[in-house]
């Protein structure tokens, strides 16, 4: 009997199949990576040009379409407000529609059903979100344009997409971990807050933020529920009130070229503020991650 020992040379075949098909990957993700950094050369080149601290701290008022100067603070602030206000309300809705899910669903009737209306909201088109705002929030009950309004519709895009990241983060979170809270005696809801969500934290922060670039960039919903202004609007429940993607909009629609480097420019700020965004979620979820606890 031949008794085999040691490790068998890997065959030129073998070799060249790896060789290949790591070819494959590498020209796969070179084409991937292509479309982005053209778009963001581009932004970056034309962005430039007005990307200044009068772009930051000034508004349009008073500024014509032809006029030189005039900025983006206000849609700046609009859209921080709009994003923060979107964010209070779909988080906590949905992390807790995830928590259902995974802790207390358990495949029954309800819980299918949710999960189907998620996966329905999904696929919704972010005009429709702004259509019903504007019927229901606007026309039916009265209320008036606003940022706040522009935040409701938001909050309907941002909805499915915290509930399925936080879902599968919460999947993730190995059962022995809640098994042995269990059998310290442990309440569920207890072992859910202390053990289960710090677990899954930093998987849900990133989900958080894949959902607020998500939103961020949104126009049709700004165009039907919130209006647009050129002047400072630093109260989002209570007029129409200017966004970086509806200021982008305004100002490209505009056949000259000081509007369409305002533009640009608009752009390049809405790309920098969820670049910021997601960094200062990063150190946030470095901060809270088990290691650097431990």
């Amino acid at each position: 009997m031949t008794v085999v020992t040691g490790i068998q040379p890997i065959s030129a075949g073998r070799r060249v199949k790896d060789r290949a098909v790591q070819a494959l990957v590498y020209l796969a993700f070179a084409i991937a990576v292509v479309p982005l950094v053209s778009v963001l050369w581009l932004v970056i080149r034309n962005g430039l040009k007005r990307f200044d601290i009068e772009f930051l701290t000034h508004s349009m008022r008073n500024i014509g379409a032809r006029d030189a100067g005039g900025g983006a603070y206000h849609a700046i602030i609009g859209t921080l407000e709009q994003v923060l206000l979107a964010s209070l309300i779909a988080v906590p809705i949905g992390l807790l529609t995830a928590i259902y899910l995974v802790e207390y669903g358990n495949g029954g009737r309800l819980s299918r059903i949710v999960s189907f209306f998620v996966d329905v909201m999904t696929g919704v088109p972010s005009v429709v979100s702004g259509l019903f705002i504007l019927a229901f929030w606007i026309l039916a009950l009265g209320m008036p344009f606003s940022g706040f309004a522009g935040a409701l519709a938001l909050s309907i895009l941002m909805m499915p997409t915290v509930v399925r990241s936080a879902e599968e983060m919460l999947r993730l979170v190995p059962n022995e971990l809640r098994e042995a809270s269990y059998a310290l005696g442990v309440p569920k809801w207890r072992s859910i807050v202390k053990v289960v969500l710090p677990t899954a934290f930093t998987g849900i922060v990133t989900g958080v933020m894949l959902a607020v670039a998500r939103v961020a960039g949104e126009t049709a919903p700004l165009l039907l529920v919130v209006f647009s202004t050129d002047s400072i609007n630093n109260d989002p429940f209570n007029g129409p009130q200017m966004g970086l993607p509806l200021y982008v909009f305004d100002q490209a629609s505009r056949p000259n070229d000081t509007a369409i480097d305002r533009a640009w420019a608009g752009a390049l700020t809405l790309i920098l503020i969820i670049m910021l965004l997601n960094l200062v979620a990063r150190l946030i979820s470095w901060w809270r991650s088990p290691a650097k606890r431990g």
